[in-house]
Formats: C-alpha cells, sequence, structure tokens
C-alpha cells in the first residue's frame, strides 16, 4: 500500500450461487455500513452479484467475518467466483446498491 491511500485496499468480487432475490445486495450494505468500508453492490444479468468493497486490513476483514455469520442462518449457498486487488478510490465515502 501506498503512503497516500491511508492504509486502505479495494477488492473486486464475483458472487455466485443463490446470490440474486434473496436479499443479498442489501445484507451487504448493511454489513459495509456496519463494519466502515465503503464501495458497491449490484446484481448482474448472467445471475451473478458483482462487488467492491475498500477499506483498512482490519474493516476488511470485520466485513467478511460478518457476511459469513449473516448467511449461517439463511438456507442459501453462494461461492466468490472470482476476487481481485484494485486501485482505491480516495474519494468514495460509503457503500450502495448499484442498479445495472
Amino acid at each position: 500500500m501506498s503512503e497516500t491511500d491511508g492504509g486502505l485496499r479495494r477488492i473486486g468480487l464475483r458472487f455466485v450461487g443463490e446470490v440474486q432475490g434473496v436479499g443479498f445486495r442489501w445484507t451487504s450494505r448493511r454489513v459495509a455500513e456496519g463494519t466502515g468500508v465503503t464501495g458497491w453492490v449490484r446484481n448482474e444479468s448472467d445471475g451473478s452479484v458483482q462487488m467492491e468493497i475498500q477499506g483498512t486490513d482490519e474493516q476488511i476483514a470485520a466485513f467478511f467475518g460478518d457476511f459469513s455469520a449473516a448467511y449461517r442462518r439463511y438456507p442459501i449457498s453462494y461461492t466468490i467466483d472470482a476476487r481481485q486487488e484494485l486501485a482505491v478510490n480516495p474519494r468514495e465515502r460509503s457503500f450502495s446498491v448499484r442498479f445495472y
């Protein structure tokens, strides 16, 4: 990480499985707001969900922990099909649900 990114990382994720029509995006937003990560989540036309999250290592770890815990209560199955490190967006201040 560079000195100018403030210790932030940005990760792009692609989820597949039972990820549309089950509150996946809204749960993602709730967990993101609770852990302080920024970014966005969006349904894709192929049935997958695309997400970008940004935060410190600690915030990102908390996001994944809380996200997994939220879905242990529901009988849905998802897989992270792709994961990629991205450039930090220094202007981003919140997490949003996007629509295609």
